[in-house]
């Protein structure tokens, strides 16, 4: 079996990397772009392989054909333009009065008419020269990811959120991780776990009332929200449920992208070191926790059929009433050979259908922008986001997109 890690110079690639032996791999590939990070982070890669090891073939490229040729499953992993785009994605939005953020609002939006493009090209690339599955940890998921089935790839789009989540809840239960199904729905950064199943028994409520104030306290949102609602929304809903005391925070405060800068750097260091064989603890907070068992996980369960949960970015079908069958949800799935099939759902409550249907009409209208590059389009999509929805704001954001990304 054939993986490629598309996007391998990333400081993430170590995470991935450290549980790549619960996969039979004959033939593993890192495709970058840069040569630095490709020598960096592809010579910790090595090292650790041979730490554990593995027998199969490694091999670092900037040769994308090569690298995707008769792959059986793509990773695709890439930020375009680096960190300098992220710290241009959260400060832009600041000066229009705007949260910044580079998934959500007009850094989301900033983000996808970027990298919308690029991902198109490469699944081209794939679909040419292998039929591999596609799975993509590139932000923004559910945006990359729509764009991706529009195009008729066979992809599969992946958030670290849910098994975030489930890996401290189950700790907190004293339970095997494998026993917890995290029912957690929606929109990828747009999400609410409605249920949390222990063996098939909800002990959602049980959490709320032994560990609700500590959970909400991660969350940075009130615990009698998470009361109110029933549910524990991601904490990208903070950006919604508390937008003024978030943008104040911003405005005072140091972009999260300049602090993955510095821990970038870091642990750039620490890979030159030959002395480092496996991933170091630094990489924890570089975020994406347990990215490597949610995509070594589901990468398993496409190879061997196993049914297994995954909490996975695919078409709505007729998973969420109210949603249209092509939008693209986050929710818990069965994943088979043929893909993801997602668990039967209860009706979203109505103070969560709202701002759910608002945001997925967005994200039809960002895909669409990011394809044209159209400027009525763009602008479009920025008014139909909760985050913006005044013209005069959409037109200075319109101005500074055209000059950071549409140039």
């Amino acid at each position: 079996m054939k993986v490629t890690v598309v996007g391998g110079g990333s400081t993430y690639t170590p995470e991935l990397v450290s549980g790549l032996s619960r996969l039979d791999v004959s033939e593993f590939v890192l495709h970058d772009i840069d040569a630095e990070r490709r020598e960096v982070v592809g010579g910790l890669a090595r090292r650790m392989l041979d730490r554990q090891g593995y027998a199969g073939g490694f091999t670092i490229s900037d040769d994308l054909d090569r690298a995707v040729e008769e792959a059986d499953y793509v990773l695709v992993q890439i930020r375009v333009g680096g960190q300098q785009a992220r710290l241009a994605d959260e400060t832009m939005p600041l000066a229009c009065g705007c949260i910044g953020q580079e998934t959500t609002g007009a850094g989301g939006l900033a983000k996808a008419l970027r990298t919308v493009p690029v991902v198109l090209e490469i699944a081209e690339r794939v679909r040419g020269l292998s039929d591999a599955w596609i799975v993509d940890f590139t932000n923004p998921v559910g945006i990359v990811t729509r764009a991706l089935l529009d195009e008729g790839h066979r992809a599969i789009g992946l958030c670290n959120v849910a098994i975030g989540f489930q890996r401290r809840w189950a700790a907190w239960l004293g339970v095997a991780p494998a026993r917890l199904v995290v029912d957690q729905v929606g929109l990828n950064h747009l999400t609410w776990v409605r249920r949390v199943l222990l063996d098939g028994s909800d002990v959602l409520p049980r959490l709320l009332a032994t560990h609700g104030d500590e959970i909400a306290a991660e969350l940075e949102l009130p615990a009698r929200l998470l009361d109110e609602l029933g549910a524990v929304p991601s904490y990208y809903l903070r950006y919604f449920y508390a937008h003024d005391e978030v943008l104040r925070e911003q405005l005072d405060g140091v972009p999260r992208a300049q602090v993955v800068a510095e821990i970038e750097r870091g642990l750039l260091e620490l890979y030159r070191d030959p002395r480092t064989v496996e991933k170091p603890p630094l990489l924890e907070q570089r975020g994406g926790a347990f990215y490597s068992e949610a995509a070594l996980g589901l990468v398993a369960s496409l190879v061997s059929g196993d049914g297994a949960v995954h909490e996975v970015d695919v078409r709505n079908g007729e998973t969420l009433a109210g949603l249209a069958a092509d939008d693209v949800v986050e929710v818990p799935a069965r994943v088979t050979r043929d893909g993801a099939h997602p668990l039967a759902q209860t009706p979203l409550a109505p103070e969560l259908l709202g701002l759910v249907q608002h945001v997925a009409a967005y994200e039809r209208l960002a895909v669409t922008a990011a394809r044209t590059r159209a400027a009525g389009d763009v602008k479009k999509a920025l008014l139909a986001h909760p985050l913006i929805a005044q013209y005069a704001v959409a037109e200075q954001l319109l101005d500074a997109l055209a000059a950071e990304v549409l140039a």
